[in-house]
């Protein structure tokens, strides 16, 4: 999911977008330290509304807590997520466990300059003395050697964990750009189909406008209440619809495998007036077979939301993100109903 529970504002979106970018350039061309680039990556986590991610690159950032029992939760579960999590001997039980490494992305990078600078002090290995030593005591050029390799090896350990953390922070930046990318791409198709829909609307069923734009408002809003009445104004708009394009008239049978059906056309069923005229204008099997579904599903999940309500029943649309669809569902629907009238 790219954003968290409040979906950001367009602005944001935008600045994400823009953010991303830069950072992904940061990244794959080295331009900035890590340390700087895990601060862009909080700030981009915020935009988003994203406080899960915000909270985790914030901690990069700083460092995990620590007590002397270990990391406490939540910090633990958020380091096991950032896959700072490794196996090793437990000092005291002698066996083996999960630890996790705390330190920040700045200390982690401070600690490498820090080793490449005590490896290029030590410079070449002092000359072997002529000197007697006790059989218990290494000689210096056997302290300098294994005090050499132990500098290689933390260089190397600490430097696969800053690539982890760049791994990291990259993934999260190239994730979040192309959904955003995405999304941008969505929301302009979108805007498309919406002005030519609602010209057409506008046209034929100009009082569902009114209802269009009483959608908007009720998606604005952070009330699950008002989320179903989106919905029931989804469910108003096809209604008016089927009274324009395919007014109620009698009632009509027709054979589906050897046996006679009726298809109601009243006043409520506008589902099946819809299908009708779809029928009738359309000079596609394919076409009315793909419309005749979309509008059996969309008007079976309305009609249910609608009844629902009727008996009081507020949990019906559980998400904002529930009601969008069902509204993307209906502009879809409206705009290849009105292509049949040759408005749309």
């Amino acid at each position: 999911m790219l954003t968290g529970n409040i979906p950001p504002n367009p602005d944001a979106l935008r600045e994400a977008l823009r953010l991303s970018d830069e950072l992904l350039r940061n990244i794959e061309l080295d331009e900035t330290p890590l340390s700087r680039a895990v601060l862009k990556a909080v700030r981009l986590a915020r935009l988003l509304n994203d406080s899960e991610s915000e909270r985790m690159f914030s901690l990069e950032s700083s460092g995990y807590p620590t007590t002397p029992e270990g990391v406490p939760q939540p910090g633990w579960s958020i380091a096991v997520g950032a896959k700072r999590g490794y196996i090793d001997r437990d000092p005291q039980t002698k066996e083996m466990r999960e630890f996790a490494y705390t330190d920040s992305i700045e200390e982690i990078e401070q600690e490498i300059e820090a080793n490449k600078l005590r490896l290029q002090a030590a410079g070449s290995a002092p000359t072997t003395s002529n000197a007697q030593h006790s059989p218990f005591i290494p000689p210096p050029h056997m302290a300098y050697i294994q005090e050499r390799e132990n500098t290689v090896a933390n260089i190397r350990k600490l430097t696969e964990r800053r690539a982890e953390r760049r791994t990291l922070i990259h993934e999260y930046a190239l994730r979040v750009h192309y959904e955003l990318k995405f999304s941008g791409v969505a929301a302009d198709v979108f805007a498309r189909l919406r002005g030519r829909v609602d010209h057409a609307v506008g046209e034929r069923v100009p009082e569902s406008v009114k209802r269009f734009t009483a959608v908007y408002d009720n998606l604005a809003s952070e009330n699950p209440e008002d989320w179903s009445n989106a919905v029931h104004s989804c469910r108003r708009i096809l209604q008016d619809l089927a009274d324009a394009l395919y007014p109620e008239r009698a009632d009509r049978e027709i054979e589906v495998d050897g046996r006679k059906k009726t298809i109601k056309l009243g006043p409520e069923n506008y589902i099946n007036r819809l299908a009708a005229f779809a029928e009738e204008r359309s000079a596609s099997a394919r076409f009315e077979e793909i419309v005749g579904s979309n509008l059996s599903y969309l008007g079976e999940r309305l009609d249910s939301v609608f009844q629902a309500a009727q008996k009081g029943s507020h949990t019906t649309i559980v998400s904002r993100e529930e009601a969008e669809r069902y509204v993307i569902y209906t502009y879809l629907l409206v705009g290849d109903l009105l292509i049949l009238t040759g408005e749309a």
